[in-house]
């Protein structure tokens, strides 16, 4: 039998995901208008969501919009949460 315990190698964090991304003015509604990193930008989003009530109740893979998000996902009233991520990555520099 091969032997398993093998130390594990800590993850490296990808450096794309660390670097700090500049919300644009309609993004910055949403998650406020200084710098963040893509992971902070998404924790962020789903805060929003999640305090708002926007997660579909019965479909939870969907995003029902209110004005603000609305914005940000180019006027759509309902996205997926993947399609999410592709329109939000539109509003930052």
């Amino acid at each position: 039998m091969p032997d398993k315990s093998k130390p594990k190698t800590a993850r490296k964090l990808n450096p794309a995901l660390a670097k700090p991304v500049q919300p644009d003015a309609v993004l910055a509604v949403v998650v406020g208008s200084a710098p963040l990193t893509r992971g902070e930008l998404t924790k962020k989003v789903w805060d929003y969501i999640k305090k708002h009530g926007l997660q579909d109740k019965t479909k939870k893979t969907n995003i029902n919009a209110d004005a603000a998000l609305k914005a940000v996902f180019g006027g759509k009233s309902q996205v997926t949460m993947f399609e999410m991520t592709k329109l939000v990555s539109a509003h930052v520099k």
